[in-house]
């Protein structure tokens, strides 16, 4: 059986959509095959590295990857999901092929400013909600 393939894209790739990927990879392993780029890839996230743990999934050895480069070698998704704000989404490019895109806005855990315990809370916050929306996106496509 074929897997459904997902690319998840945020601005730097450093935490929603690697949480995102991580999740999919995870939860719909048989279903599912899942990647994550940023439209300009910075440094993942420490506190959304240590949130992912908390849910048994570890992420720190990933790194941030660019849309273009998925682009530039010829990769072809069945689903575009952009997880960041609806203004930054507009600025991912078009795949190639019969690619539907999607928009789940979640609010970016590297944009909150407190103490180390107030970003890796935001980070937890940010961690379920995404999690929840996976795990809606699988029931919906079985």
């Amino acid at each position: 059986m074929k897997k459904t393939r997902v690319l998840f894209v945020c601005i730097h790739n450093s935490a929603r959509s690697q949480m995102a990927e991580a999740f999919l990879n995870a939860s719909g392993k048989n279903l599912f095959e899942a990647e994550s780029a940023g439209i300009e890839p910075g440094k993942l996230n420490p506190f959304v590295v240590e949130a992912m743990r908390d849910e048994g999934i570890d992420i720190s050895g990933n790194s941030t990857k660019s849309v273009a480069d998925m682009i530039a070698k010829n990769k072809t998704y069945d689903f575009v999901i952009t997880v960041c704000d609806p203004k930054a989404s507009e600025m991912c490019p078009v795949f190639p092929g019969g690619t539907k895109r999607l928009h789940w806005e979640f609010e970016d855990p590297s944009s909150f400013a407190g103490s180390d315990d107030e970003q890796y809370a935001f980070a937890r916050i940010v961690r379920d909600k995404i999690k929840d929306r996976v795990l809606m996106f699988i029931k919906e496509l079985k």
